[in-house]
């Protein structure tokens, strides 16, 4: 499995995730040109803008370790154009899907971590 087919399906296992756990996806992979965004979902009232990270090695910081400074920055950046396009602003929060692989019980999900 290549690196953007690992990418793939783990987008969709958190997509199934949290679709079991209550939200809807508005959007995947939401590109622009400040950066891009794996999901877009509703949780409730709140738009929840969810990074979606696999490492199989926590060798160089695991997948938390992986959305640095300036991938944050990309995401906020990202997310205002999202949002700017909306007739008013929602509740939002920045959420993080986490893996160590394509094994669901080994998700971690992180709510508010921007």
């Amino acid at each position: 499995m290549t690196t953007r087919d690992a990418g793939i399906a783990a987008e969709a296992l958190a997509e199934r995730f949290l679709e079991s756990r209550g939200l809807r996806i508005v959007l995947r992979n939401y590109r622009c040109r400040l950066g891009e965004i794996d999901l877009v979902a509703r949780d409730g009232d709140t738009l929840v803008f969810v990074e979606v990270r696999m490492r199989g090695s926590a060798k160089f910081g695991g997948a938390l370790a992986s959305i640095t400074a300036a991938k944050q920055r990309k995401l906020k950046a990202a997310a205002g154009l999202y949002l700017s396009r909306l007739p008013r602003t929602p509740p939002c929060r920045f959420d993080a899907i986490l893996l160590d692989s394509l094994d669901a019980p080994q998700i971690e999900w992180l709510r508010g971590v921007i």
